[in-house]
């Protein structure tokens, strides 16, 4: 009989002899010292222990214990320091038997700069570092873009650039269709632009019937001095105000408050967050957490709280679909964190109930749709296996595909799927250097050997399946590069267009194979590979693109005499990019610290004369 890992290498009487009966985090690790568990504990000896008790154990904790063959320990002051320490290492390592939350995006917010006489609204993602207010966080960018289009409308505020604004000599488009009141060239007044500026704030602050009320006044005393045009204008306002109250506002909430459902089936679980700040519903998004066996929505509600607050703001009310395992600790961590109090509460009534309420149905929903297209994309796998004749169902396929222009700055990209679907932390794209332009063949080899160099390095795991976009040409160079490698259990298929380029007309070419391969009509897997192709397609076209404007920008401003590499820098930063650079003119240019006028010149002249030719 053969030993497990955990037979052979841990003596798990000698560790739990000596082990403490502090709080702390348990790491359990594999024979290959890659972690596969991590814990915390109230008490470490008894909760380390309880793995062991084989007669009560569930067929996931038997599987894990089997694995383990290394445990390491980390004692902290309290259980609350414990939560904390675990998720961080969780989110860090994502080992395979923790609930996981793979949540990496940070969250977008509406911003209002501060620093101006005209302040910018604008999207901001990232560290808050500029002068200014934020308001949000908002679940996803289109939800911000939404609310600053809504703005827009009603505060005509600016949205431009600063570089855009502070080289205008004329009003934009924005100002013709009155979206903007044209600050750029001095058609408002500073006091008459703060006071829209005051109203922004004020709507995303929460504060809209007070804002209503204000605007009323003015409306009033406007058609009191017999100015009825402008007393028209605040109507117009007031009017589009309270629709967007109407549909963005929370009848009966004025704080912060993070509404969280989840729904659980088998492995796959669903959670749902409406974000709710300052009373204003700014939308919802969905999360998938990475499981490995079935969990209970309760742990599942748990395991998301504490990875997905670590790093974010934390609101003073958590509205959740069930009650915690351990409730009062996560309020203590997470009000620790925060700074304030936090309350989580599963029984709730009158508008919070129904807010629940649609966010438990949302979930359910959301879980639906996920496990029809987790069926479908695991029957597509099988199609796949009985096209190629595999002898078993793969389980990760990888696709390579390549793009330049006229032969310049190629670029490979390698895309990864699984039976999940695209694994994207596993994406990789290569710069191809010392080829003769526009050389595909060699373009292939050059980068599937460089991947695979780094598989046999250890770096990532091996596909059943390698997809090539390309005909023979390309799969035979794919093959070759393998076969200098020594790799020879991957299967090389090719991926060619079909004589008119349509989908679903694709030729599928195997190596050492004179024809085309015969694929059955209306098979799922070709729904498979045409995604994967594309995937990588959609992939190396951005990073050729990417390189493409790279050079470009460097291009461009290496031939303007007495701008070196500080100073272009200098200028791309201040004016967001080449684009910015081209559109300021020469005093705008001439008040970046370094850019003389007669410098300042030169670049302009440079820029505009590219446009006249």
């Amino acid at each position: 009989m053969t030993e497990s890992p955990a037979q052979a290498g841990f003596d798990a009487k000698a560790f739990l002899k000596n082990l403490t009966q502090r709080p702390g985090i348990y790491k359990m690790l594999d024979a290959n010292a890659t972690i596969i568990y991590i814990g915390k504990a109230k008490n470490l000896k008894n909760r380390v222990s309880s793995y062991f008790r084989t007669q009560a154990a569930a067929p996931k904790q038997l599987a894990m214990v089997a694995r383990i063959a290394a445990i390491e320990v980390t004692v902290t002051h309290t259980e609350g320091e414990a939560l904390l320490l675990e998720s961080q290492l969780i989110k860090r390592h994502q080992p395979r038997y923790n609930i996981d939350l793979r949540d990496d995006k940070s969250y977008p917010y509406v911003f209002i700069s501060t620093l101006h006489d005209f302040p910018q609204l604008s999207f901001h993602r990232g560290a808050k570092k500029r002068q200014g207010k934020y308001f949000g966080p908002y679940p996803s960018a289109s939800a911000v873009k939404e609310t600053l289009k809504l703005l827009q409308k009603i505060f005509p505020v600016r949205q431009c650039e600063d570089s855009f604004y502070n080289s205008r000599s004329r009003p934009c488009l924005q100002h013709q269709i009155e979206r903007c009141t044209a600050p750029c060239v001095g058609l408002i007044s500073k006091e008459a632009y703060r006071m829209d500026v005051d109203s922004t704030v004020l709507f995303l602050e929460g504060q809209g019937g007070l804002l209503i009320d204000s605007l009323v006044t003015k409306m009033e005393n406007a058609a009191a001095t017999l100015n009825f045009e402008l007393a028209a204008s605040y109507r117009d306002q007031i009017f589009r105000l309270r629709a967007v109250l109407e549909k963005h506002f929370v009848q009966g909430e004025k704080g912060d408050v993070d509404i969280i459902a989840c729904a659980v089936t088998a492995e796959v679980a669903c959670i749902q967050v409406f974000f709710i700040r300052n009373g204003q519903n700014l939308g919802n998004r969905q999360f998938f957490p990475k499981m490995v066996d079935h969990h209970q929505a309760e742990e599942v509600l748990q395991a998301f709280i504490s990875q997905y607050y670590l790093d974010k703001t934390i609101p003073h009310d958590l509205i959740i679909s069930h009650t915690l395992p351990e409730t009062e600790l996560v309020s203590e961590v997470l009000s620790s964190q925060a700074k304030h109090v936090v309350n989580i509460a599963s029984q709730v009534r009158g508008e919070r109930a129904k807010w629940l309420q649609l966010a438990v149905t949302n979930a359910e929903n959301s879980l639906r749709s996920k496990l029809a297209d987790k069926q479908n994309l695991f029957a597509r796998f099988v199609s796949l296996q009985q096209e190629l004749s595999c002898v078993d169902i793969p389980k990760r396929l990888e696709c390579f595909d390549i793009s330049h222009t006229q032969g310049e700055q190629t670029v490979a990209s390698c895309v990864v799927f699984d039976r999940e679907g695209p694994v994207k932390s596993d994406y990789r794209r290569f710069n191809i250097e010392g080829i003769t332009p526009g050389d595909d063949y060699a373009a292939i080899y050059q980068a599937v050997f460089r991947r695979y160099k780094r598989l046999k390095q250890g770096e990532h795991t091996a596909p059943e399946v390698l997809f090539i976009d390309g005909g023979k040409g390309q799969v035979g160079e794919a093959k070759k590069a393998l076969a200098e490698l020594d790799i020879n259990n991957v299967m090389i298929v090719g991926v060619s267009k079909g004589p008119d380029r349509k989908a679903g007309m694709e030729k599928i070419i195997l190596p050492d194979q004179d024809l085309p391969l015969n694929v059955t009509p209306g098979a799922s897997a070709l729904l498979l590979i045409q995604h994967i192709r594309d995937e990588a397609h959609r992939f190396a076209i951005t990073g050729h693109r990417q390189r493409r404007a790279k050079i470009k920008t460097k291009s461009v401003l290496e031939n303007i005499a007495g701008l070196g590499q500080k100073r272009r820098q200098i200028l791309l930063k201040q004016f967001g990019g080449l684009q910015g650079v081209s559109n300021a003119g020469v005093d705008a240019l001439a008040g970046i610290d370094g850019i003389s006028r007669q410098l300042a010149q030169r670049i302009y002249d440079l820029f505009h004369h590219q446009d006249g030719s």
